[in-house]
């Protein structure tokens, strides 16, 4: 008889494991189920409201060479549920606390015949799921080599979604919204002709992908935590609706290099029935690791000004010279070429700069420009290297840092590494203690052009791993870091806050190279904005680029209500008025807005959402009683109704409204704006219009 009790307890006990394993979020409101097919290969499914948002979907990853691929003949070794619920303060953000509320499920799968062992890990969120695989250290898993990751994400009908297409290289593009089974059809048409490249199917899109189904669900996917890894794209099986990962490869085509133990990026799905979850949910940073910064007290929220807009526009030139001399690296004598007269980055204009930051309260100047080389970049087909510590004779650096420190404001360095990350890695720490002994705390860092040496992609493995090494170097020395042409974010500014900023997008630039899409503003929030900050430089006032430059047609397809918006909207703890100070002379009482928006926040309350319409938000002030709204709208003229219970009961405030003139347009009429005061508080609600690429802001004032 004991024997018998002891073969039925073991049969329980196998077929508890091998049968389907589930789990709910802490609301119950998402259900997680994972099972094994017949053949042995993983699959999970995740459904909110008792409706799918994925459908059953296979796992695995496909392995390169003679190696058995961990795609199937898998059976369950082990499972383990447990649940985390913790209350962390980040160093920066949306919020002076994110609540990290989860139940997960870990499963153990190991291969027949291979005996090598998996762990797929579930995190499923009150708005959404995390997973990834992880690879413990054993005797028949050490190195390998990956030809492609295999996750698939089964969708469940022909959403509507905001993409863009699956470059390796850059996402600057404009959003295209369409079904997904249109993807095909649009690619050649918007696309074909401007991507970096085309070694991508043309149903490849990136992450952050958002989509809409017919019945009003919101679903994003993206993933978190890319580390020692590469950046994951979807390829579309259309005919079936099912999204694929497709790694980006490296300079031979290998998808990754590694060696257990290690662990993947976590993948993820955030999903709800109202867009304003999407905006406010922060399962990216969840999914990353705690600061691992023990002195956070250097990082600081930044909002500065710089010579960045009139080189961009063509007014000013980055280079000291238009000749091409024979450059070596800060062995060049530029006293033989002759000065092209419209450098920005001298010593006397910076100065007036300063000045201005000083005058209206900005904390921080950027400079562009200031190092040896550029016009050799320029004329050389972007592959020079700098040195990153030898100016142009024009500007002063020990000058610059003496007036700027009177002052009372910082100044913020430009490292244009041209692509070539072996240079830039030689020359980092030499660098980044010119930095500090010129009273430089902030970088911004240019990766334009191809990655050299080898010819990899901007988000292969080892370009992704470029970027790391040199955060944390940067991190070493005190230093904030604002990457431009690298990886888009997946939340690791949570684990290293001197992220304090990326570009990965088509930002501002783009208006003077031609324009962005009026609606542009209202999708990244949902796309981009998922992986953390952008430094989307806004604040433009003189929307006509030709009266900055003749030879420049561009037009910023935006009113200044919206540009104003655009400093809560577009969440950042580095912000830019990009403009010339002389455009915000001339509109002083809507420049105000700009001098008054913190850049950190305690409490932030999404009132308005509908990714390519429109979005509004309204942040409290880490530092005050203080209230901020923006709204930015898309392709139709819209009239919204906002109230302000947010509002603490007990106080009364004045708001000041930055709306669009009666007869605003983006195109047409894009500097007319009103403003108007009125008391409020809790009870107050307030009903406004925007134009057609337009918005409003709205300072909320505590009344002492």
């Amino acid at each position: 008889m004991k024997k018998l009790i002891l073969i039925i307890s073991m049969w329980l006990c196998i077929t508890s494991v091998t049968q389907a394993q589930s789990i709910s979020s802490p609301n119950g409101e998402f259900s997680l189920n994972f099972s094994l097919l017949s053949d042995g290969t993983p699959t999970y499914q995740l459904s909110y409201k008792k409706q799918d948002v994925v459908k059953q979907s296979k796992l695995g990853l496909e392995l390169k060479n003679d190696q058995q691929s961990l795609l199937d003949n898998f059976k369950i070794t082990k499972t383990a549920t447990s649940t985390f619920n913790e209350t962390w303060k980040p160093v920066w953000g949306e919020t002076s606390e994110i609540k990290n509320h989860y139940n997960e499920l870990e499963v153990t799968l190991t291969q027949n015949l291979s005996n090598r062992i998996v762990v797929i890990r579930f995190r499923l969120f009150n708005d959404g799921l995390g997973f990834r695989y992880e690879f413990p250290k054993q005797k028949n898993l050490t190195y390998f080599t990956l030809k492609e990751e295999r996750t698939e994400f089964a969708m469940t009908g022909d959403h509507t979604a905001f993409w863009i297409p699956g470059d390796y290289d850059t996402q600057e593009y404009d959003y295209t919204t369409s079904k997904l089974s249109e993807i095909r059809s649009l690619f050649d048409k918007a696309y074909t002709a401007n991507t970096s490249q085309t070694a991508f199917s043309k149903t490849g899109v990136q992450t952050s992908l958002m989509m809409k189904s017919d019945k009003g669900l919101y679903i994003n996917l993206h993933e978190a935590a890319l580390i020692n890894y590469a950046c994951m794209h979807l390829n579309l099986d259309d005919k079936n609706m099912v999204f694929q990962s497709w790694l980006t490869p490296g300079a031979n085509g290998d998808k990754g290099y590694l060696q257990a133990p290690c662990n993947t990026p976590w993948r993820t799905i955030i999903a709800s029935d109202d867009a304003r979850d999407i905006l406010a949910s922060n399962i990216t940073l969840n999914l990353n690791e705690p600061c691992k910064i023990e002195d956070t007290s250097w990082i600081k929220p930044v909002k500065y000004i710089g010579v960045w807009w009139e080189m961009i526009t063509g007014k000013s030139s980055w280079s000291y010279t238009n000749d091409v001399p024979s450059v070596q690296l800060g062995k060049t004598d530029y006293s033989k070429v002759k000065p092209n007269g419209t450098h920005a980055a001298n010593t006397p204009h910076v100065k007036k700069y300063i000045d201005y930051a000083a005058k209206h309260g900005f904390d921080a100047v950027l400079v562009e420009g200031w190092n040896e080389g550029w016009e050799d970049w320029f004329g050389n087909s972007k592959d020079y290297v700098f040195d990153f510590v030898t100016p142009y004779p024009d500007f002063d650096v020990q000058e610059i840092h003496k007036y700027a420190k009177s002052k009372g404001v910082e100044m913020i360095m430009h490292h244009e590494t041209s692509g070539s990350t072996r240079n830039y890695e030689r020359h980092m720490d030499k660098a980044y203690q010119f930095m500090k002994d010129n009273g430089y705390n902030a970088v911004k860092s240019g990766y334009v052009g191809n990655i050299l040496p080898r010819g990899d992609y901007h988000y292969s493995q080892w370009t992704v791993n470029h970027y790391q090494y040199a955060l944390e170097k940067a991190a070493d020395y005190k230093i904030m870091i604002n990457a431009h042409e690298a990886v888009r974010p997946t939340g690791i500014c949570r684990t290293y806050p001197n992220l304090i900023g990326n570009e990965s997008a088509r930002g501002t630039e783009y208006q003077s190279f031609g324009g962005n899409n009026a609606n542009h503003v209202t999708i990244l929030p949902f796309t981009r904005l998922i992986g953390g900050p952008m430094d989307y430089t806004p604040g433009i006032f003189e929307m006509n680029i030709a009266n900055l430059n003749p030879n420049n047609n561009s037009h910023v397809n935006a009113t200044i209500a919206n540009q104003l918006a655009l400093y809560v909207t577009m969440y950042s703890p580095l912000q830019m008025a990009a403009d010339l100070p002389e455009n915000y002379d001339r509109f002083l009482d809507a420049f105000q807005f700009i001098k008054e928006v913190p850049v950190d926040w305690s409490t932030s309350k999404y009132l308005e959402a509908e990714p390519g319409s429109y979005v509004t938000i309204a942040r409290k002030d880490k530092n005050s009683n203080n209230w901020f709204v923006g709204n930015v709208n898309g392709m139709e003229k819209r009239t919204s109704k906002i109230k302000l219970d947010f509002l603490d009961k007990e106080k009364k405030y004045i708001a000041t409204i930055y709306a669009d003139g009666k007869d605003a347009h983006y195109n047409t009429n894009s500097q007319s704006y009103k403003i108007t005061q009125k008391t409020v508080n809790y009870k107050s609600s307030l009903k406004l219009t925007s134009a057609v690429g337009g918005g409003y802001a709205i300072s909320i004032i505590e009344k002492k």
